[in-house]
C-alpha cells in the first residue's frame, strides 16, 4: 500500500468516530471516598461500586453489559470471525489436554470434540487402549453444566479425584471415582480450589478447602488448612495436617495456602506454604509422621534461597534457583540429608538462555530440562544419571516452547510437545537409548493452509532506559511497511510468567485482515530469567508498561503501523499493563482491551484474592510498596477531559481472582473522563468468572468481541458499522 491507501485508512478512522451514534448507557452512581496513604490523599469517586450487592450498582452494571453486547453484536465481520473459529475447531476430531499417566500405564485426560462445549474426563489403558468416558460434566445433572477444573489419579490408577464447578467460579466440589466400575463415592468435599495429592496407599489424599464459595467474602481464603481425607469416610472426619493453627512457628501467614502432599519418589511428606511468590517455602517430614498428632517438620527450602521449582527421584532432590544466577541454575542434594547450603551445582547458569522453571523432569535415565533464549527459542537438555555432563538434545522441529511429560522417576518414558507461533503442538516420545524421537500424538492433527504464508519476526527493541526488550511479530508475507497495518499487541508481564510462543488460530485471524500480531515480552515476565521478573515488580513495575510503549513506538518508527492503528490487549494482572499504557500514552493507541483486569491496584488487598498477591505487587502497609501500588493503579491515573482510546473492559461476575468491581470502577471513571468521543464499553458476564472453565462457545465469543472491536476501531474497512446499525 502507498500513501494514498494510508490516507484512506486515516479517513476510515475518522469515519469510525462519525458512526458512533448510539445512546450512551446511564452514568455510574458515584459516592466518593477519600483515603490517605503515607501523607498522600487520594479521592476515589466510585468507591460505592465495590458493593456488588447494591441494587443501584447492579442496575448500572447490567445496563452497561446490555449496551456493550448490543454494540459488539452489531459490528460487521464479528459473525464471520465466529464462523471461522468454529470451522477451525471442526478440523480436529478431538483435542486432549492435562494428560496424567498412572503407574499401571493408565492414561487419564480431558478431551473435547467439536460437538462438546466442555472437556470430559476419560481414561484408557496404555497409549493404544480402549477409551472409557469417566465423567461428562454436561450430562451429570439436569439443567446444570459443570466444568472439570482439575483431576488427580491415584498412583495405581484405581481411583481418580476430580473437582467440578459452575459458571467459572473455580471454587467447587471434589468427587472421587472408582475407575473400574465408574462408581462415584458418596462423599462430596465442598469449597475446594484444586485437587489434592494421593498417598501411596491409594485410599487417602490431602487437599485444601476454602472457608466458603462466595467470591466476595473476604475471609473465604484466609487461614486455610490442609486436610487428610480417607476415601469412603465423611468429610467431617478429615484431619488437619498442615496449618498456621497447628504450626504457628512455621511462618504461615493468614493469606497463604498451606499444602501438605506426599512425594512417592522420596517417600517424604512436604508442607508447601503457597502464595504468588515464586520462591519456594517448603518443609518436609517422613510420611510416617502422619500417624502422629503433630508432624516434626524440617525446613527444605526458604524464600531467601530463591528456589523456583524442584523435582525428585529416590536419591536426589533437584532444584532450580536464581540465587546469584539471574538466568537460573540447577543444583541437587541427597534425599537422605537435604540441605541447600551443601547442595552441589549440577547445571550452571547459561550466559544467554534462561531455564524454564516449569519444565524440570526426572526419569530413570536422568534429568531433563528446557532453556529458552529471549523467551521465544526453546532447547531441550539432558543430564544422565551418574554424570554431570549437560547434553543439548537436537529437536525434531524448531520450537518456541517445549512442554515435557513423564510417567514417573522410575520409568524411562519422556514425551515432548514443541509448539511455535505458526506451528501447532506436536507430541513426540523420546527414547534416550537411541536418541530418537517418535511421533505419538494424542490429539487429532489438522492443517491450516491459510497460515502458510505467515512470517515470524523476533526483534530486540530498546526500552525507555535502553534495556533491550524481545518483541515477537507475526504477519502475512508481503504486508506493506508503510504505516498502514493494524497491530494487535498482547501482553502480560507478571509473576515471572513468560509469554512463550503458542499456537492459537483465533489470534492469527488478525493477520488475515492485513494486520500484525505482536507480543512484547515486557519486564515482570520470566522470558529473560528471574532478573527480568524482578525488573517489573513492585517499585520497578513501571518498566512493564513502558516496555510495551517502547515496542509500540518502535513499530511506528519502523513503519509497521501508525498511531491510531494499534490495539492493546491483556488480562488479569495484564490489566495493569494495559491500563497504565493507555493512561500514560492515550495518544499512541487506537484501542485498549483489558480483560478481567486488575485496574485499581491500591484497593487490591480489599478483595478476597488480594492479600495472597502482596508478594508480587506490594502492600499498602509499607510506604515504598504503597507508592508502587499508587503508581501502577490505572484507575487513579485517569484524568478528566483526556482523549482516551476506544476501550473494551470486561469482568466476570463470579471471578474468584479479580473481583468484578475492579474493572467496573475503571469503566465508570473512564467513561466520565473521556473526551475523545470513542466508545468505552463495559461488559460483565454473569455466567463466567476469570475465563477459566468457560464453554467453548463463550471462548469463541470472547475472542470475536476482542478482534471485531479492535479491527473496527483500527479502521479495517470490513468491520466498519453503518450508522443506522449502530443507533
Amino acid at each position: 500500500m502507498k500513501k494514498t491507501l494510508l490516507a484512506f485508512c486515516l479517513l476510515s478512522l475518522q469515519a469510525v468516530g462519525l458512526t458512533w451514534a448510539q445512546t450512551n448507557p446511564p452514568a455510574a452512581p458515584s459516592v466518593p471516598a477519600t483515603d490517605e496513604y503515607f501523607g498522600v490523599k487520594v479521592t476515589d469517586p466510585y468507591r460505592n461500586l465495590e458493593n456488588l450487592t447494591d441494587p443501584a450498582v447492579q442496575t448500572w452494571m447490567k445496563a452497561q453489559a446490555d449496551y456493550a453486547r448490543q454494540t459488539l453484536n452489531a459490528i460487521p465481520g464479528r459473525q464471520g470471525l465466529l464462523d471461522k473459529m468454529k470451522e477451525f475447531d471442526a478440523r480436529k476430531a478431538e483435542q486432549v489436554r492435562e494428560l496424567k499417566i498412572a503407574d499401571n500405564d493408565r492414561y487419564f485426560y480431558l478431551k473435547i470434540r467439536p460437538q462438546d462445549q466442555q472437556p470430559k474426563l476419560y481414561c484408557r489403558d496404555g497409549y493404544k487402549g480402549t477409551e472409557v468416558l469417566l465423567f461428562d460434566p454436561e450430562a451429570f445433572e439436569t439443567g446444570k453444566v459443570y466444568t472439570v477444573n482439575s483431576f488427580s489419579p491415584s498412583y495405581d490408577g484405581s481411583k481418580v479425584a476430580f473437582e467440578i464447578s459452575e459458571k467459572g467460579a473455580e471454587v467447587g466440589t471434589l468427587r472421587i471415582m472408582d475407575v473400574s466400575g465408574k462408581k462415584l463415592y458418596l462423599e462430596k468435599l465442598e469449597n475446594t480450589w484444586g485437587v489434592g495429592e494421593w498417598l501411596q496407599d491409594g485410599n487417602s489424599f490431602t487437599y485444601v478447602p476454602l472457608n466458603g464459595r462466595d467470591v466476595n467474602e473476604p475471609t473465604a481464603r484466609l487461614n486455610t488448612q490442609s486436610l487428610l481425607h480417607q476415601v469412603g469416610t465423611p468429610p467431617s472426619q478429615d484431619r488437619p495436617v498442615f496449618s498456621a493453627k497447628l504450626y504457628p512457628t512455621l511462618g504461615i501467614r493468614p493469606s497463604d495456602y498451606p499444602y501438605a502432599y506426599y512425594d512417592r519418589d522420596t517417600k517424604l511428606l512436604y508442607g508447601l506454604i503457597s502464595s504468588v511468590d515464586r520462591y519456594q517455602h517448603i518443609y518436609y517430614a517422613p510420611v510416617a509422621e502422619l500417624a502422629r498428632p503433630k508432624i516434626a517438620w524440617k525446613p527444605l527450602f526458604k524464600p531467601g534461597q530463591e528456589v523456583t521449582n524442584f523435582a525428585t527421584d529416590a536419591k536426589y532432590v533437584y532444584f532450580i534457583t536464581s540465587k546469584n544466577a539471574p538466568r537460573q541454575k540447577i543444583m541437587r542434594m541427597p534425599v537422605a540429608k537435604p540441605d541447600v547450603a551443601t547442595a552441589e551445582l549440577l547445571v550452571p547458569e547459561s550466559p544467554n538462555e534462561a531455564i524454564d522453571m516449569e519444565q524440570l523432569k526426572v526419569t530413570k535415565d536422568g534429568l531433563y530440562f528446557v532453556r529458552t533464549k529471549n523467551g521465544v527459542e526453546a532447547s531441550l537438555y539432558f543430564v544422565a544419571k551418574g554424570d554431570k555432563n549437560v547434553e543439548r538434545i537436537p529437536l525434531p522441529q524448531a520450537a518456541g516452547t517445549i512442554t515435557l511429560q513423564t510417567k514417573n522417576a522410575e520409568s524411562p518414558d519422556l514425551w515432548i510437545l514443541p509448539v511455535g507461533w505458526t506451528t501447532d503442538r506436536t507430541r513426540y516420545r523420546y527414547t534416550a537409548a537411541t536418541k530418537q524421537f517418535t511421533p505419538e500424538p494424542i490429539s487429532s492433527e489438522a492443517q491450516y493452509p491459510e497460515f502458510a504464508d505467515l512470517v515470524v519476526e523476533e526483534l530486540m527493541v530498546p526500552s525507555h532506559d535502553g534495556v533491550q526488550v524481545p518483541l515477537s511479530l507475526v504477519y502475512k508475507k508481503g504486508t506493506p511497511r508503510n504505516g498502514s497495518a493494524p497491530v494487535l499487541m498482547v501482553g502480560y508481564g507478571a509473576y515471572s510468567i513468560s509469554a512463550n510462543p503458542f499456537f492459537y488460530p483465533p489470534y492469527l485471524l488478525w493477520t488475515q485482515q492485513g494486520g500484525v500480531f505482536a507480543v512484547p515480552h515486557v519486564r515482570g515476565g520470566g522470558e529473560m530469567g528471574e532478573a527480568w521478573h524482578k525488573a517489573g515488580q513492585k517499585a520497578t513495575k513501571p518498566n512493564t508498561w513502558k516496555d510495551l510503549i517502547a515496542c509500540a513506538e518502535y513499530l511506528v518508527k519502523n513503519k509497521y503501523t501508525a498511531p491510531g492503528r494499534i490495539a492493546i490487549n491483556g488480562g488479569s494482572a495484564g490489566g495493569i499493563l494495559i491500563g497504565r499504557a493507555m493512561t500514560e500514552r492515550p495518544d499512541l493507541f487506537a484501542v485498549a482491551m483489558p480483560e478481567v483486569g486488575c485496574l485499581n491496584a491500591i484497593r487490591m488487598e480489599n478483595s478476597p484474592n488480594g492479600p495472597v498477591n502482596v508478594p508480587e505487587f506490594g502492600t499498602v502497609a509499607k510506604e515504598d510498596e504503597c507508592k508502587a501500588l499508587l503508581e501502577m493503579d490505572a484507575y487513579l491515573h485517569l484524568k478528566e477531559g483526556t482523549k482516551y482510546p476506544a476501550t473494551l473492559i470486561t469482568a466476570g461476575f463470579n471471578d474468584p481472582r479479580v473481583i468484578a468491581w475492579q474493572p467496573a470502577k475503571f469503566a465508570a471513571r473512564l467513561q466520565a473522563s473521556n473526551a475523545s468521543g470513542k466508545p468505552i464499553l463495559f461488559f460483565t458476564d454473569y455466567d463466567a468468572g476469570h475465563g477459566i472453565g468457560d464453554s467453548k462457545q463463550k471462548q469463541f465469543e470472547t475472542m470475536a468481541d476482542l478482534l471485531a472491536f479492535g479491527l473496527w476501531q483500527t479502521g479495517v474497512p470490513a468491520f466498519q458499522p453503518k450508522t443506522s446499525a449502530m443507533k
